[in-house]
């Protein structure tokens, strides 16, 4: 059974800030976004020579505000984005077949052979839906 400090509310009582092994190591574990909970830990445990879970580096990036969310599928179009594709189109309209025949297009769409799509999902703050 769970024990709480005299005068805490059931499910309030904040844990230690510095988990044990962590000190400072917030900021590394932010540098890479699209890293997996599990490749953190790792990365923690060679670095501090401490036993680190996924878990705990699951729930120390929550508790820092980060949660694991898909990246954006496409960039929304803008004013400022309309008017670079527009610019970008005029300077390629005079183009020769020889010349496009060198670009590859892409819609990046997804095809799976599998049920498992092996989307990569990143590290974000809930206010940054575009990074």
């Amino acid at each position: 059974m769970w024990t709480y400090p005299a005068g805490s509310i059931r499910g309030t009582w904040n844990r230690p800030v510095s988990s044990p092994g962590f000190g400072n190591d917030s900021k590394m574990m932010v540098i890479n976004r699209r890293s997996k909970a599990s490749d953190l830990s790792r990365q923690l445990s060679l670095a501090t020579g401490t036993t680190v879970s996924r878990q705990t580096v699951y729930r120390r990036l929550g508790h820092i505000g980060l949660y694991s969310r898909r990246p954006i599928r496409c960039v929304p179009l803008t004013t400022t984005r309309c008017r670079l594709r527009l610019t970008c189109s005029r300077e390629h309209a005079l183009w020769t077949p020889q010349q496009w025949s060198c670009v590859s297009f892409s819609d990046e769409s997804r095809f799976s052979l599998q049920s498992y799509s092996r989307r990569t999902l990143i590290w974000r703050a809930p206010i940054t839906h575009l990074h």
